[in-house]
Parts: structure tokens; C-alpha cells; sequence
């Protein structure tokens, strides 16, 4: 019996599409937005900033489709089901994150709320360092204590800087102890450039994070806690007969459905943001923009580019049968090859003229095959984007032939070639 290798390409999924194989999902639409921001004060988070339109900052982004003007000095966009990266700038170097920073402060204390170490209406103490805290504040009164849930939405709706500290202090006695916590936690889920030094953001050496890792904890928030992501999606808040406005001017027109803002002087204007369209949703971290409008222009401009450019499309589901592969002394000449799990992809509109889609195993099969026997892979080519390999297995069992059926096949075989 001769063994080969067989490689079984289709060139373009168009193909699959035309055989019904193939389920693709529906474009994404453009959402047109208008409408006004009055920003909020703060000096950690200072929202201040002019109308004048700004220049790109640097070398222009790598997109999936080509290069992208940016006035972002750091830039990174994320499609949250795929996990594919759709735009970067910068994105693995070291940078200012100021309040991004609440961002990792916030999945903490998230998830000592799911472990219930921690309660919502649990109150904690204002410690003197807190209530001495500068820049964006909460107002929490010195001596007394207020409820986590009033401090989770200072912190994330009004980057009150006095609010993380209470919440680091009431969960690991001191802001150092809780720092140690957010570096060992940012190892776990997957920062590759991020040390904390504080729980603010608040300008420190050796206090650092990249863009890749601001969209990586914003991704972390949305599937890790999504029963108190609602935090950030929140426009107002008051406390202390205070009333302050969600910073982010995303979340204020609709635009997005959280996370976060910061500013520094070091490391300019910042904004992480995410939305949800059709069942689409994206992360945007960007960072270094010139003034508060700049990010504001630039993040629902960017924002609306990973909607018009890309689209989810589902190429195989759990179950679908991928090719017929041929069986060597079965009962049946063939055998299905079934994807394992569904095969979902971020991709730039047209792509069903770009995906390559080729099947590898060893062929014929020998019988007796088992269903579910692992068989060969899916192999998905998309020019720009790494190869996506899928195992394929036996839609079915295949018996072995009886002693006789194997004998007549084989000598039928071998007279053929005579």
C-alpha cells in the first residue's frame, strides 16, 4: 500500500461558500455619531485641551490592511473574540500609562469581589494618605469609611486617586502590598511589559505599562468580570454632594461601553475603550496624544476604522464535515473529516477572494478508524496573517473489512496492475 501526503487546497473560500460549507458573518456597519463633551477637572487625569486638529505623531500604524496615520504615540486595537491584532504602534514599548493604571487596579479588586473576599457594600477606612492623595479625587472624608461599591465608581468614573487607595489599603493593608499584588497578577494574565509602583498611575520611576498590555487588561475585565464591567459603562456619579462625569467621551456619547482615560505630562493623553456591534467587540488602547479633544477625535476615528475595515466570520462550525478521506480495507471507501470546534476569524472585508483553505493528512486511512481519531489538520492561509491549523478527525467508525472481503480487495488490486 502506497502512504502519501495529500494537500488539498481551495483557493479562495468563495468555494466553501458556493458548497454551503462555509457560514460567514454580516459586515459590519458604520455608525455615524455627532454630539458634545463637557470634560471634567483633574490634575492626574487633567482633561484639559484645545480644538486644534493634530498631526500625526511619528511613523504611521500597521494595520492588517496597510499602514494608518495616527496622532497616538502608542496604539493598539484588539478584536475581543478572536484575540486577533487589527492595528499597532509602539505597542510593546514601555510607556506612561497614568491612569490606565485604575484599569489593573479595577481587575484586583473584581476579582476579590468574585472570590468574596471583598463585599460591595462592605465599607473600608479613608486613611490620611488617602485623603491627602493629589490629583483626580473622589473627595472621601478623612476618618471614615465608605462603601467598596462608592469607591469602585469613584475610581473608575471619576479616576479618583483617593478611591484606589482606600480599596488597595483595605484589601492588602498597604499600597506597596497591593502593588506587589498587581505586579503578580499582571505575570498571570499575560502582561509582557507592565510594572506597577502604584495603584494610581500617578508618575513614578519603574512605573510603566505598553499598549498591548492597556488592551490586554481591558480584554482580561470584559471576559473575566463581565458582572462588573457595568462599572465603566456608567456616565455620572456623585459622592461627598459632589457630581462628577465619566472622563471617557466614548462612554458619554455612546460611542463605547467603558473602560478608561488618563493623562499625564509624560505620557500625554490616553484612552482605552470598548465596544460591542452585532456581537462584534473591540478594544482600543491608545496613549501620547496631544490634548484631551485629540483623544477624543482620535479615539472614536480609530474606533470606527476597526468597524468599517474588519468583520467576524465564521469559516467552519464544531461538527462540519471539511473533506472525504479516502480508507484503506474499510467497510466504506471513505471517511468524513470533521472540524473539532468552531473556526471564527477576524478578517478585512473581502477576504473570501484571500483565505486559502487546505486540508493535510495521510491518505489513504488505514481501518480499522475509530470516530473522533485525530486524522490530519485544517490549515486556513490568509496573506499578512499567520496560518490558523485545526485538527480534523473521523466524523465516524470505519470497520475493518472481514479476512475474505481483504483478500479479494487486495488480490483485485494487484491484478489490476498486470
Amino acid at each position: 500500500m502506497n502512504v502519501q501526503t495529500r494537500r488539498f487546497l481551495l483557493a479562495g473560500t468563495a468555494v466553501l461558500a458556493a458548497t454551503g460549507s462555509l457560514a460567514a458573518a454580516a459586515p459590519r456597519r458604520r455608525h455615524a455619531h455627532a454630539g458634545g463633551h463637557a470634560p471634567a477637572a483633574g490634575q492626574s487625569d487633567d482633561e484639559s485641551g484645545t480644538d486644534q486638529a493634530a498631526a500625526p505623531a511619528g511613523p504611521p500604524a500597521a494595520s492588517l490592511i496597510g499602514p494608518v496615520d495616527t496622532v497616538a504615540r502608542w496604539a493598539c486595537i484588539v478584536d475581543v473574540t478572536t484575540g486577533t491584532t487589527l492595528l499597532e504602534k509602539a505597542a510593546d514599548e514601555r510607556m506612561p500609562p497614568s491612569s490606565l493604571t485604575k484599569m489593573m487596579t479595577a481587575y484586583i479588586v473584581f476579582g476579590m469581589l468574585k472570590s468574596g473576599r471583598l463585599k460591595l457594600d462592605q465599607a473600608l477606612p479613608v486613611s490620611e494618605k488617602a485623603w491627602r492623595m493629589q490629583g483626580s479625587k473622589m473627595f472621601v472624608p478623612l476618618g471614615e469609611s465608605v462603601p467598596v461599591q462608592d469607591l469602585i465608581q469613584g475610581m473608575v468614573i471619576q479616576s479618583g486617586n483617593d478611591a484606589c487607595i482606600v480599596l488597595a489599603e483595605g484589601i492588602s493593608g498597604s499600597e506597596e502590598q497591593f502593588v506587589a499584588l498587581m505586579n503578580e497578577m499582571g505575570g498571570k494574565i499575560g502582561l509582557i511589559n507592565s510594572h506597577f509602583m502604584n495603584a494610581t498611575g500617578w508618575p513614578a520611576d519603574n512605573h510603566y505599562m505598553c499598549a498591548r498590555d492597556v488592551a490586554t487588561v481591558a480584554v482580561r475585565l470584559i471576559r473575566d468580570f463581565p458582572e462588573y464591567y457595568h462599572f465603566f459603562s456608567e456616565k455620572d456619579f456623585r459622592f461627598n454632594k459632589i457630581a462628577q462625569g465619566n472622563r471617557n467621551v466614548l462612554v458619554d456619547k455612546g460611542l463605547a461601553d467603558g473602560l478608561k482615560t488618563g493623562h499625564t505630562d509624560a505620557g500625554g493623553f490616553g484612552l482605552c475603550a470598548s465596544a460591542d456591534r452585532g456581537g462584534n467587540r473591540v478594544v482600543l488602547a491608545l496613549n501620547g496624544m496631544p490634548s484631551s479633544n485629540a483623544r477624543a477625535h482620535e479615539g472614536e476615528r480609530m474606533l470606527e476604522w476597526a468597524f468599517a475595515n474588519f468583520e467576524n466570520a465564521t469559516l467552519f462550525r464544531k461538527g462540519d464535515v471539511v473533506d472525504q478521506a479516502a480508507v484503506w480495507l474499510g467497510s466504506q471507501p471513505t471517511v468524513p473529516l470533521v472540524a473539532t470546534r468552531d473556526v471564527v476569524m477576524t478578517l478585512p472585508h473581502g477576504w473570501r477572494t484571500r483565505v486559502h483553505v487546505g486540508v493535510d493528512y495521510v491518505a489513504p486511512v488505514a481501518a480499522p478508524v475509530a470516530a473522533g481519531q485525530a486524522l490530519g489538520n485544517l490549515v486556513l492561509t490568509t496573506p499578512g496573517l499567520p496560518d490558523v491549523r485545526m485538527p480534523l478527525v473521523a466524523g465516524q467508525s470505519v470497520p475493518r473489512l472481514g479476512l475474505l472481503a481483504r483478500a479479494s480487495t487486495v488480490l483485485g488490486q494487484k491484478l489490476g496492475r498486470h
